[in-house]
Order: structure tokens, then sequence, then C-alpha cells
């Protein structure tokens, strides 16, 4: 059974910091590729960040001018963990966060497995 568990949400102030972790097991991490995604109600998913099965390559471009420079996404294979270190968090990164996991490549918003999401409220 496959299995991706988000965690590390949370509530934080303008210009504060995250850090999500996305659990998985019940696949073979290291050949998955892997991202990030949000959603506000209302508003289709989108996603934030993302990377490839290696961990060590990125797409093209890996994440929105949106988030650009404050986010980082990181893979850890030894671990089957996926980060997302989020920082100068502003109100419209409010959302809930989900990470995503599919062995074709690159990961969009078809991809086949999801965890169940992580709250991240940014306000003053």
């Amino acid at each position: 059974q496959v299995q991706l568990v988000e965690s590390g949400g949370g509530s934080v102030r303008p210009g504060g910091s995250l850090r999500l972790s996305c659990a998985a097991s019940g696949i073979t991490y290291r050949s998955y590729c892997m991202g990030w995604f949000r959603q506000v109600p209302g508003n289709e998913r989108e996603m934030v960040a993302s990377v490839y099965s290696d961990g060590d390559s990125n797409f093209a471009d890996p994440y929105p001018n949106s988030v650009k420079g404050r986010f980082t996404i990181n893979k850890d294979n030894a671990k089957n963990t996926l980060y997302l270190e989020m920082n100068s968090l502003k109100p419209e990164d409010t959302a809930m966060y989900y990470c995503a996991a599919d062995n074709r490549c690159p990961i969009s918003i078809g991809s086949r497995y999801w965890g169940q999401g992580t709250q991240v409220t940014v306000s003053s």
C-alpha cells in the first residue's frame, strides 16, 4: 500500500519559515519523481516544486515565479522523505500543501499518488 504522509505545516507570521516533510512508503522511492503542490479552496491545485527521481537534478523550471528563490525542494532517497523548505513566507502562500509521487516524469497534476495534505497559514 502506497502512503505519502505530509507533516510540518502550521501557522507562521509573514517573513517566517517552515519545513514540510513527506514520508513515503510502499513505493521504490528512488525511482519516483516527486513534487509539492498547494491548493486554496475554490482554486486549482498548483505545483510549487518538483524534483527528478535521483534527487540531484531538477527539471528545467522546478519552481513557479511565485515561490522561486524562497522555496527549496529536497528529495532524500536514503530516508524515503521529501522536504520543502519555505522561507520568506507571504500571506498568499496560505494553502493546503500536498506531496505527489509518480514514476512517470515529470511530476504533474495527474500524478498517481498523493498525500493527505498539511495546512500552511501565513498571517500576522
